[in-house]
């Protein structure tokens, strides 16, 4: 962990698809100096990630987490969970570029991966990007602003 990077608390989920890669994934989010909560699942056998995701979701939204990473076969089936957390900005990303952009422009809070369509080393690369970036507000102050006000007018939040 660099000296301007903060150390925060990481909520880590999975299905049973992606288990090897969270197991991974929570070695190396504590390797960069980062404390990591363990939402599961713990072992390969089928499970229902909607309950996972939620959970993550909750504690970044509740304030016990900072970030979440949630990882399953695809990345979709956890990112659409994650946002029926009122409050909760989730975003795929199996690149860098979208990872830091998640962060910097739409101030996500939640990034999910796709084990069956990444690899291990790419998905620790993308979540450091993730984790290291921060919401710049700006011009996308304004963007995020409205979308927050949306689930308020909608009683999403």
């Amino acid at each position: 962990m660099t000296a301007e990077t903060r150390k925060l608390r990481v909520a880590l989920g999975c299905d049973e698809a992606a288990y090897d890669m969270k197991q991974a994934m929570v070695e190396h989010v504590r390797s960069l100096g980062h404390e990591v909560e363990d939402f599961g699942t713990h072992n390969a056998e089928p499970v229902l990630y909607p309950d996972i995701a939620f959970a993550a979701a909750h504690a970044v939204r509740d304030g016990k987490v900072d970030r979440a990473i949630l990882i399953c076969g695809t990345g979709i089936g956890v990112a659409i969970s994650a946002n029926k957390v009122p409050g909760i900005r989730a975003a795929q990303a199996h690149d860098t570029y979208s990872a830091e952009r998640a962060r910097k422009s739409n101030d996500a809070q939640v990034l999910t991966m796709g084990a069956r369509v990444i690899g291990v080393e790419l998905a620790k690369k993308i979540a450091e990007s993730f984790l290291e970036s921060e919401f710049s507000g700006g011009g996308s102050q304004a963007k995020v602003d409205r979308i927050k006000a949306y689930e308020q007018e909608n009683g999403k939040a």
